[in-house]
């Protein structure tokens, strides 16, 4: 309770009129960042640090902090309406939000999304102040053995993520995926895999450039391959931008859910919003009563994905205050301005500056309150992109890829395989492949290979530790059990199992 009293009188005190305006600026630029394809959080706040060097600390934390939040629930703008996340975080978003633009639902779907982006965060703020010190204690438990199985609870969740194919299909993606992840210099010594002799590669293939590809230009050469006129979507006169309150209340334990799985997954280190937002969908199909409606505009699965990955920002400052150590990209970028900035992120910060997280936890709820009214209020800005025939619209889509990709590292290579991936995207799609598992599959790989090494390392060689460590253990039987839930021969067994006994029970 104490904690949310020192969260009331930090938020007072931010309650000034200077404060108000760099919460309305920086947000507003974070959420055009976010919209952005290829201009991630990440970029968003590293650029924007180095415009804070002349503001006092306080002033500086809220703007890169607004930034933060701003850039990862802008992404859901282009996901809805042009079927590209504007950032990975947002990649989950367009499985049922662009369906639901195409549909003319494209105001209720990026209103919907707010409200979710609202109380993900809000859950999310709760969390932090309330349990922020023993979470990332527990979270600093996990090893290479329990990230390794992390990793490979991500891919098999990707065989979840098919609506008009089958979950192999979305196995075999997730897998081209991880092998895409391998190319280049590995991450212990060096040594370089599968380059192909090219030296461009040696660095790998970076994800951006390959996300933007795969959702942003085969989206363009998909457009072209069908040759009609029709538009991005067809506008419902009857779409609204505000959420009903029967659908929010309908999806309540949705969002309350995805709330604290984007926190916990936050909490962990290096793994992001990303899989945040994947963890939460997967969930959330797992128990919907409507699986089927998934991938195809579900209400439900939109609510889900923006929840989860916005809950994982202020989940992802937990470690990154407590601990230094970043739960994000983006929260790293985060612990190097604090120290800039004076303020040193670790143990000693309960010491030093105990009001710190409160305070932190006051801006984020500033932010939450400035993302409801720029994303209820520009929605139908937003949604005039609808109104532009493909024609002249996917030019404009294919100059922002370019740009974006090129922005990242100012490298035409990067442009190249934005390219590569593209037309690698449109022969999948054109297949029934999902493209999602594929970028899953890209931002697991590193993680996966580093984990898997430096395990065996520490093991020298043994396998026994990836079995036998209680969270290692939690993780191997779970993903047991996802793949063979999978199978159609269990789940026919196991559906004549229950009838059996539901017989049973009513005779």
């Amino acid at each position: 309770m104490s904690g949310l009293v020192d969260l009331g009188t930090a938020l007072w005190a931010l309650m000034t009129p200077m404060t108000v305006f760099h919460v309305a600026w920086s947000m507003l630029v974070g959420i055009i960042v976010g919209s952005l394809p290829g201009l991630t959080a990440t970029m968003g706040v590293a650029l924007m640090t180095t415009l804070t060097y002349s503001l006092d600390s306080q002033t500086a934390i809220l703007v890169l902090l607004c930034m933060y939040v701003g850039a990862i629930y802008g992404g859901s703008r282009s996901a809805i309406l042009l079927n590209i996340p504007g950032t990975p975080a947002s990649a989950a978003t367009s499985l049922d939000g662009y369906p639901l633009a195409r549909a003319g639902k494209g105001a209720y779907a990026m209103g919907l999304a707010t409200a979710g982006s609202m109380l993900g965060t809000l859950v999310a703020i709760v969390m932090l102040v309330m349990i922020a010190p023993p979470l990332a204690e527990a979270a600093m438990n996990f090893g290479s053995f329990e990230f390794f199985w992390l990793a490979v609870f991500g891919i098999v969740i990707s065989g979840q993520l098919t609506a008009d194919t089958t979950p192999l299909k979305g196995y075999i993606a997730g897998i081209l995926g991880l092998m895409a992840a391998m190319v280049g210099s590995e991450g212990i010594h060096a040594h370089v895999r599968f380059s192909g002799g090219i030296d461009e590669l040696n660095a790998g293939i970076a994800l951006i450039p390959a996300m933007v590809g795969a959702f942003g230009f085969a989206e363009v050469l998909t457009a072209m391959w069908n040759r009609r006129g029709e538009l991005a979507a067809v506008r419902n006169d009857e779409d609204r931008a505000i959420p009903r309150l029967i659908d929010l209340w309908k999806f309540k334990f949705v969002s309350i859910r995805s709330g604290i799985i984007g926190t916990l997954v936050g909490i962990i280190p290096g793994v992001g919003e990303d899989i945040g937002a994947w963890a939460s969908y997967a969930v959330a199909r797992r128990t919907s009563k409507e699986p089927e409606r998934y991938g195809k505009g579900s209400y439900e699965g939109l609510t889900a994905a923006e929840t989860g990955n916005s809950a994982v920002v202020p989940g992802s400052l937990i470690p990154a205050i407590t601990l230094a150590v970043p739960g994000s990209a983006s929260a790293a970028v985060l612990i190097a301005a604090f120290f800039i900035h004076g303020i040193r992120p670790g143990p000693l910060i309960m010491i030093e500056q105990p009001e710190f997280i409160s305070s932190v936890a006051a801006i984020l709820v500033l932010a939450t309150v400035a993302m409801g009214v720029y994303g209820l209020s520009l929605t139908r800005v937003f949604i005039q992109v609808l109104k532009v025939p493909y024609a002249y619209l996917m030019p404009v889509v294919f100059t922002l890829c370019v740009i974006g990709t090129y922005a990242l590292s100012q490298r035409m290579f990067d442009v190249w395989i934005m390219v590569a991936f593209g037309i690698v995207g449109f022969v999948l799609r054109q297949m029934k492949y999902p493209m999602a598992p594929l970028v899953l599959g890209i931002i697991l790989g590193d993680l996966l290979d580093k984990s898997l090494r430096r395990g065996l390392t520490l093991s020298d060689g043994e396998l026994t530790p990836f079995l036998t460590r209680p969270v290692s253990a939690g993780f191997a039987i779970l993903i047991v059990l996802s793949v063979l839930l999978n199978l159609t021969v269990v789940r026919r067994g196991l559906a004549r199992l229950f009838s059996r006994k539901k017989a049973a029970g009513d005779a």
